[in-house]
């Protein structure tokens, strides 16, 4: 019954969002309906971007890799939380650590992706005049690669750690996913390790982008003070005002997720943390970055017209 890593479980049980009967149907088709909305807002947003020249820019490149990023997020965590609301929800040992590894991985190139998008608006606001020699082809594809890296280094601390961990303090898991703190409830080894690492990757993935975008912004509002124009203060204010929105709900939830002491942590209270940056997060980014973009709205109507013509 022992497992590659020596541990006693070999299956764990995911309790769910909550164990009321009564909720259960009702959260299902709200949940499946913030999936659906979720992969039709960012294959939506992906395809517009794709087919549509005139958003071959910096700025599209990185909101079409977060809605990327979205899109595979939300495909790791929805599915099987979903079926937790109609059955018994039962996941393997490896199953368990594969969602982990790639939750860890989408979660931190969420993170890590708002920080080139705020700035390439600081960029675009502040020094439009060099804004083409900045932001190149080859610095906006480092920059990607750079979050990607961020994400793999980060998913490999935290599943290499969790690997370690012999679980024999039962097998239920009191959340909708395999995430990190209900799983070290369940290990009857030290955990000290996996908190440490847990608050180093967690405290540099959401600190330091953070840091980096509130001072982009900073930057970007104190200079569209100055800007004379009446349209162009306005553009520029709603697009901040959009940005701020989506980093907020991300930097906020997470941060308190997995900034708090770990014996001081209450689980029922951590899964509707969760259920903000790993499900309306995700949802949401599509609609906030593009309901008041006029690009994006003559891109749709575009492919609208080309699609009815």
């Amino acid at each position: 019954m022992a497992s590659g890593n020596d541990s006693l479980v070999t299956e764990f049980i995911l309790l769910g969002l909550t164990q009321e009967p009564e909720l259960q149907l009702p959260l299902f088709f709200l949940f499946l309906g913030i999936f659906v909305a979720t992969v039709v807002g960012n294959i939506g947003l992906l395809v517009l971007i794709g087919l549509n020249p005139h958003l071959h820019t910096p700025m599209y490149y990185f909101l079409f890799n977060l809605s990327f990023i979205d899109l595979c997020y939300a495909s790791v965590i929805m599915p099987k939380m979903l079926m937790g609301f109609i059955k018994k929800n039962n996941i393997s040992y490896s199953e368990c650590m594969a969602q982990l590894y790639f939750f860890a991985f989408f979660v931190i190139d969420e993170c890590c992706v708002l920080t080139p998008m705020a700035y390439d608006r600081y960029v675009a606001i502040c020094k439009p005049l060099l804004y083409k020699v900045i932001m190149s082809p080859q610095v906006c594809l480092m920059l990607m690669m750079g979050t990607y890296a961020m994400g793999f280094v980060g998913a490999m601390a935290h599943t290499g750690c969790m690997l370690r961990l012999t679980f024999c303090n039962g097998n239920i898991i009191n959340h909708f996913m395999c995430d990190i703190p209900p799983l070290l409830h369940l290990s009857c080894t030290s955990t000290y390790i996996n908190e440490l690492v847990a608050f180093i990757v967690v405290g540099i993935n959401v600190t330091v982008p953070s840091l980096t975008v509130f001072i982009s912004y900073f930057l970007i509002l104190s200079n569209i003070l100055r800007i004379r124009s009446t349209e162009g203060r306005s553009k520029a204010f709603s697009i901040c005002c959009s940005h701020i929105i989506a980093v907020s709900l991300l930097f906020g939830s997470s941060a308190f997720m997995y900034l708090k002491p770990f014996p001081a942590r209450s689980l029922d209270q951590e899964k509707i943390y969760t259920v903000f940056y790993t499900i309306v997060a995700p949802m949401m980014n599509p609609f906030i970055y593009s309901l008041r973009n006029k690009d994006v709205h003559v891109a749709l109507s575009k492919t609208l017209k080309r699609r009815v013509f």
